[in-house]
């Protein structure tokens, strides 16, 4: 019986390829980030901590859903690693500058910013410090720069063309912070999002940028709060 070849229906692979890697993950990362922005807590689990596995959820479903993405992180992480270390140091001192100027302004700008910010802060309330300190060096930092950037906009990039990738993924970074209720840290996120989501369109690094996201965290909450 002679074999018969049947091509795949194009149109099909593009309508999956748009639900699991456009549709799906803006619903899930509402699904995570919404309730944990307006609950803060959840059972055992503190802000840190449910945090933590949302971005350990978020990481996960990357990697299941983009099989290029292993071999995009080993090559990224092979090359010219310690130069994108030293980058994503600085850029994160960079980053805090920048803040520290935003925030002294906004103070003076929006009489509501202190208690905004101190809200933020706020959330430090009860958790060990040096829990904070490695969760967001070690999980938190890292893993929003391994889903936001390196599968989210890498692939919005392909999808939708450079700059209007970086800019909807921008636009969704923010978004998924509008559950705070906090209008200075859905601005933040929007700010993160455009310097890291610009690095990122820069170099095409994920180390460069994890690092900057990690030491930036553990600069603005811990060492040099606002």
């Amino acid at each position: 019986m002679a074999a018969f070849y049947i091509e795949p229906d194009l149109k099909q692979t593009q309508q999956n390829k748009l639900f699991s890697t456009v549709i799906l993950p803006f619903f899930l990362a509402c699904a995570l980030f919404f309730p944990l922005f307006v609950f803060q807590n959840l059972g055992f689990l503190d802000f840190w901590w449910w945090m933590s596995v949302n971005i350990v959820l978020l990481v996960s479903f990357g990697f299941l859903i983009d099989s290029s993405y292993k071999d995009y992180l080993k090559r990224d992480f092979q090359s010219g690693s310690g130069k994108k270390i030293v980058l994503g140091i600085l850029s994160a001192v960079i980053l805090y500058g920048i803040f520290y100027a935003a925030g002294e302004c906004s103070r003076i700008i929006l009489h509501s910013a202190e208690r905004n910010i101190d809200s933020i802060y706020g959330l430090k309330q009860g958790s060990s410090l040096l829990k904070i300190w490695l969760l967001m060096a070690l999980v938190i930092g890292p893993g929003e720069e391994l889903f936001w950037r390196g599968f989210l906009q890498r692939n919005w990039e392909r999808r939708f063309g450079k700059y209007s990738g970086f800019l909807l993924c921008v636009l969704m970074y923010a978004f998924v912070h509008l559950g705070s209720g906090n209008p200075v840290l859905v601005l933040a996120a929007a700010l993160c999002g455009l310097f890291w989501g610009g690095l990122f369109l820069w170099k095409k690094s994920v180390l460069l940028v994890a690092v900057s996201h990690a030491v930036w965290d553990v600069l603005i909450f811990l060492v040099f709060p606002l």
